[in-house]
Parts: structure tokens; sequence; C-alpha cells
């Protein structure tokens, strides 16, 4: 496998960090976003992802995010990516798998404004091994600089996700809402 760090080719901020803004689009300073972890609730969770053909969907999604680009409220993907500091899988994994989700929310007319994927884990090797990395969630670092980069209100808005740590990243962050679906929904419920 490559070197998981390499960046030529893939938007990475930093060795650990994937930054992509998807499309042209520009949204009015001040707009609330619509926070979504990727693995468990936009696609069902395979573990750990390296393979675009075992991607699937989680039901009623992609109508959820297409309501949100009729709203004119940016989506925006927030994804710890363990498995790439493991060793598991690279960049170029990660790649395809992410291209490969977007397709198939393309293809229910639902879109993506930007992704952020944090690589960084106190498992990993070299410089993606890092104990508590702000931009890890629970921490709000990939939240802080979404919302730098497109100039929007957290206290405005909602993350969705399936596990604790994505609540706890939300409300760090000072979002209003937050959302759990599946997974941990059980042990305990959102917040507002």
């Amino acid at each position: 496998m490559a070197d998981p760090t390499t960046s030529g080719r893939y938007p990475l901020a930093e060795p650990g960090l994937w930054v992509e803004q998807v499309g042209s689009k520009v949204f009015a300073a001040g707009s609330p976003a619509l926070f979504l972890d990727r693995d468990g609730t936009i696609n069902i969770d395979t573990g750990y992802p390296d393979d675009p053909a075992e991607m699937v969907l989680r039901a009623d999604i992609a109508a959820v995010i297409a309501a949100a680009n009729g709203a004119g409220i940016p989506v925006i993907v927030v994804t710890n990516q363990s498995g790439i500091a493991r060793g598991y899988f690279g960049w170029s994994d990660f790649a395809a798998v992410n291209g490969r989700v977007l397709e198939l929310l393309r293809a229910d007319n639902a879109f993506v404004d930007m992704v952020l994927a944090c690589a960084y884990h106190e498992a990993g090797s070299g410089p993606l091994a890092a104990a508590d990395h702000p931009m890890r969630k629970p921490n709000p670092g990939m939240l802080l600089e979404a919302a730098r980069r497109l100039g929007l209100d957290l206290r405005r808005s909602l993350i969705v996700g399936d596990k604790e740590a994505d609540m706890e990243a939300g409300q760090r962050a000072g979002l209003s809402q937050g959302w759990l679906v599946d997974g941990q929904a059980a042990v305990r419920r959102g917040f507002t």
C-alpha cells in the first residue's frame, strides 16, 4: 500500500485531514448547515470501508439531503477515518469509497457541498499517530474548520450521526441540535 499521508492528488489540508469542497456553490455568510457523519449515517457501516462496491445508502438519507439542498442549506460530511491511521487502507481507497457514496447520492438528486475526513488516531503510526487530535470527533475541529471556510452559523446548525462522538462534537462546536440515529440511539438521545 502507498503511504497513506501522500497528498499529491488529494485535498489534504494536513497529512491526516481531508478537506474537499464539492462543487462551486456559494452560500450566504451566516448560513446554518447540516453536518452528517458518513459511515452508519449516510451509508450502511461496513466496518473499515475500503471497497466502493460495498457502499449502500441508508434508507431516506438522500431525501433528507435533498431537502437541505432545496432549502439552500449546506450539507457537510464530517467523518473519522481511523482505518487510514491504522494502515487498513489509504487516502486513495477513501477517495474511491467516498466518490461512490457521493455518486449514489447524486443518483437520488442529493448533493454534498463539503467533505472533511480525519485520519488521526492514537493507534496510528508516523504523522497520523495522535491521541485526542483536535480534528477527530468528539473534538469539534472538523465542524469549526467547515464553519471557518464557509462562513457558517454553527448555533443554527444541526449534526446527524450514529455515535455519541458525533453528538459531543456538535455540542462542543455550539450547534443547536444533534440527532442520534441507529447505532447508539437506544443508549442516548441526541441534543437540543
